[in-house]
C-alpha cells in the first residue's frame, strides 16, 4: 500500500530498535507528529501501570487517531536472568520477568491503542516479536521463557487482530522479527551468528519499515520476519 502516516507512537523508544524506528520515521515522514515513548525519555511511560498506558495513548491522540504504533519493548537477558538450556534452569522469578516484559506490555499497549487507531484508513500496530516464538520452526529447543512468551505475543496479536476486525477493517495488526540485531539483547549469543546476518539497528528498522509499506489488511494476524518472509505458528 502506499503508505504515508500522519500520527505515529513508539513505545520502547530508548532501546537499540525503538531509537532507530524513531530516527527512521522522523526523517521518513518529517510531517508526521511523531510521539517516543519510553521510561527515560521526553515521553514518559510506566509499563507496570495501566494508567501510565492509558495516558500515553490520550497524549498521542488528542489530535488525530493513530495510523502507526510499533511496539519495541523486549528482553531476553538482565542481571542474573539468562535464557535456559535446560529444564534444571528454569524459575519462576525468571518466567514472570520475560513473561511481563516480552508479552503482559505488549497486551496491555493493545488495549489501550488498538481502539485509537484510523478507522478511515490503514493503520498498523506492529510488535516486535521473535522467530523462535515459533513452535513448528523449533530445531533446538532451550531458552524456554523467553520462546515461550513470544509465542504466546504471537497469540495476543492474533487474537486481537480477529476482535479488532469487527469494528475496524482497516486494521493491521502484526508481529515483526527483526533478525538478530548488534544491541545488548543480542549482545551475549552473537558468537553463533553466521556472517552478514548480524544487522545494525537501522538497517532493521529499514528492511521493517518495507515491510511495513506492504502490507494490508489481509496480513493481519500474521508475524513477518525483516525480509518480509512470514513465520509460521
Amino acid at each position: 500500500m502506499s503508505f504515508n502516516p500522519q500520527n505515529i507512537a513508539v513505545l520502547g523508544a530508548s532501546g537499540a530498535i525503538g531509537g532507530a524506528f524513531k530516527e527512521l520515521l522522523s526523517k521518513k515522514y518529517p510531517d508526521a507528529s511523531l510521539f517516543a515513548f519510553s521510561r527515560d525519555g521526553e515521553n514518559k511511560i510506566d509499563y507496570q501501570d495501566e494508567k501510565s498506558i492509558a495516558e500515553a495513548v490520550e497524549t498521542a491522540t488528542k489530535e488525530k487517531p493513530l495510523d502507526l504504533v510499533i511496539v519495541a519493548n523486549g528482553i531476553l537477558h538482565d542481571g542474573k536472568l539468562i535464557p535456559e538450556k535446560s529444564l534444571k534452569d528454569l524459575s519462576a522469578e525468571n518466567f514472570n520477568r520475560v513473561f511481563e516484559v516480552n508479552t503482559i506490555t505488549p497486551a496491555l499497549i493493545a488495549k489501550y491503542f488498538l481502539p485509537k487507531l484510523n478507522k478511515q484508513q490503514e493503520s498498523i500496530f506492529a510488535v516486535l516479536s521473535a522467530r523462535v516464538g515459533s513452535i513448528s520452526d523449533n530445531q533446538l529447543g532451550g531458552w524456554y521463557a523467553y520462546r515461550a512468551s513470544k509465542s504466546a505475543l504471537n497469540m495476543i496479536i492474533k487474537n486481537a487482530s480477529i476482535e479488532v476486525a469487527r469494528s475496524n477493517k482497516n486494521a493491521i495488526l502484526v508481529g515483526l522479527h527483526p533478525g538478530t540485531v548488534d544491541s545488548n539483547l543480542s549482545k551475549p549469543f552473537q558468537h553463533n551468528v553466521p556472517d552478514g546476518k548480524l544487522f545494525k539497528p537501522e538497517y532493521s528498522a529499514e528492511k521493517l519499515l518495507e515491510v511495513l509499506c506492504k502490507l494490508t489488511p489481509k496480513h493481519t494476524g500474521k508475524c513477518f520476519a525483516w525480509d518480509f518472509e512470514e513465520i509460521a505458528p
